[in-house]
């Protein structure tokens, strides 16, 4: 069984959802046929966590020790990716549902990479860098597998959030609960996330 808090299995689960669904969507703009989609959705779900349990000796990695994640992101995946194909096409619908589905995914697993790494003693620091890992890792491995620029290599402060992100988290902890704390944290991220979305704008499929 995982050795997360009943907390951070919930957020765990809900961050891989989201990031799964987004992966799956990117697939159905990308023409992937089904299969294609949900291993991209479950990789993009689980690739985060994944290279930071990995740096923080956290072995057997989370999906090994616990099977709901998979068993999260294979049916999601699925169903957002037939789902994606109800949407009407050339208006830029499923990109901008992918890319507030990713702010979503953003916030909630860079808190969970924070306090998995927190858990672990590891270094404010440390903890705040493996947040970030966690919570970008997942995008970039979706974007390079459609054969995209990762978003974290553009202008759109997507690093630059999650770092802002886990640091906020961390301070807050020492005024106000952990619960109050990830909610602060979830909402100035996923906040600040899609405002940049929103300047940017969103370009048609």
């Amino acid at each position: 069984m995982s050795s997360f808090t009943p907390l951070i299995t919930v957020l765990t689960i809900l961050a891989t959802a989201v990031m799964a669904a987004s992966a799956a969507i990117q697939g159905a703009r990308q023409e992937f046929d089904p299969f294609g989609a949900i291993v991209l959705a479950t990789v993009t779900a689980v690739g985060g966590g994944t290279m930071r349990d990995l740096l923080i000796g956290a072995t057997p990695v989370f999906w090994l020790q616990d099977m709901t994640y998979l068993a999260t992101a294979v049916p999601v995946g699925a169903a957002a990716y037939f789902l994606s194909g109800k949407l009407t096409e050339g208006f830029g619908q499923r990109l901008r549902l992918l890319l507030y589905l990713d702010a979503i995914g953003l916030a909630l697993f860079t808190l969970v990479g924070v306090q998995v790494a927190l858990d672990h003693n590891m270094s404010v620091v440390a903890a705040i860098v493996l947040g970030c890992l966690t919570g970008v890792a997942g995008g970039m491995i979706r974007d390079m597998l459609c054969g995209l620029q990762p978003t974290i290599l553009k202008q759109d402060l997507y690093a630059t959030i999650s770092l802002v992100g886990g640091a906020l988290y961390i301070l807050s902890q020492k005024y106000l609960t952990e619960e109050v704390s990830l909610g602060l944290t979830f909402v100035f991220i996923t906040a600040v996330r899609c405002l940049v979305i929103y300047r940017r704008g969103v370009k048609t499929d």
